[in-house]
């Protein structure tokens, strides 16, 4: 799998991944909905790079012309319910696409929360053969919860090529999506930080992306 770290080169992407992260500002959900929105953008049109396109012809008010279109056909999977306004800022990109949801939470095994397990319970997509799927989650802690969800996914039928789309990672989850994924694969992410705390979330990171979105569950 091949890592995009988008931080690593200075750009608008960082004021908008510092936002996100400062807790005076995150206190505003519109804001910080629309921020993860923006990234989305970003990431989305720097994936574009990488795909394939074929020259078109179209006419203008005064003579013909021509133009380079993607001709891959994109699936955009979104991890509810935090990945809902990441879904949004890709789909402003690749408006054509097709989307599927999918649900994956945590079921604590103690009182702790330190135990828990991934458990996908609701799947919604198109069939995936032949197409290039875009799987997109804010957070990529443990990885647990996109491991889950790509083996829910291989049912589906098999992806053309694979695109991971992420705000923050931990090195951890990033690890474990690199040994699942094969080389083809790629992870287009904002930032990446270095570790998980006891709970699994991570570290600075910037809390719990759907809370600060919506609202807290229950």
């Amino acid at each position: 799998m091949t890592i995009h770290n988008l931080s690593k080169t200075n750009s608008i992407l960082n004021h908008f991944l510092h936002q996100i992260r400062d807790e005076d500002i995150q206190k505003d959900r519109m804001k910080f909905r629309r921020n993860i929105e923006r990234i989305g953008e970003v990431l989305s049109y720097e994936m574009s790079k990488s795909l394939d396109f074929e020259t078109r012809d179209f006419k203008t008010s005064l003579s013909p012309a021509t133009f380079d279109e993607v001709s891959e056909n994109i699936v955009i999977c979104s991890i509810l319910r935090a990945g809902i306004p990441l879904h949004n800022g890709v789909l402003n990109y690749f408006d054509e696409a097709d989307s599927a949801f999918v649900s994956a939470f945590r079921k604590e095994s103690s009182a702790s929360e330190v135990d828990f397990e991934i458990v996908v319970e609701y799947l919604s997509t198109p069939s995936l053969e032949g197409k290039t799927l875009v799987l997109v989650d804010p957070m990529l802690a443990t990885g647990l919860s996109m491991l889950n969800v790509l083996k829910a996914l291989e049912k589906i039928g098999q992806p053309k090529s694979i695109h991971i789309m992420s705000v923050i990672g931990a090195q951890p989850g990033v690890s474990l999506i690199k040994n699942y994924l094969p080389a083809s694969a790629h992870l287009w992410i904002g930032e990446i930080d270095g570790e998980l705390n006891e709970k699994g979330y991570i570290i600075p990171g910037l809390g719990d992306a759907g809370d600060l979105a919506y609202g807290k569950k229950l």
